[in-house]
């Protein structure tokens, strides 16, 4: 795991109520994080994420993973590094709305 990931995971992610698995394998792809309650596949992009090149790689995977009936954050490593409690507090968010959605 990068450093990003590790501090997401141990800080966060590890202890979340709902059940979140590093590395998994979906398909061709390896998500960074993943949670099969919430169908929830969470990225981490660093630097390399941000060339025209990756940009588009990064696109088509999210639409592969959302053909599948998953939903896809993605998440900048410099938000970690500026405001890991506001990340924290989106993916919460995330979840909860997710949560509420599959109950109606």
């Amino acid at each position: 795991m990068t450093p990003w990931e590790r501090k997401l995971w141990y800080e966060f992610l590890r202890d979340y109520p709902l059940r979140f698995q590093r590395q998994k394998s979906i398909g061709n792809y390896i998500a960074d994080f993943y949670c099969a309650k919430a169908r929830l596949v969470i990225e981490l992009d660093g630097s390399g994420h941000f060339s025209s090149e990756q940009i588009e790689r990064d696109n088509s995977r999210t639409k592969e993973l959302q053909n599948m009936n998953l939903k896809v954050l993605r998440i900048c490593n410099s938000d970690i590094d500026r405001n890991f409690r506001g990340v924290c507090e989106y993916i919460d968010l995330f979840v909860k709305n997710l949560s509420l959605s599959q109950l109606r």
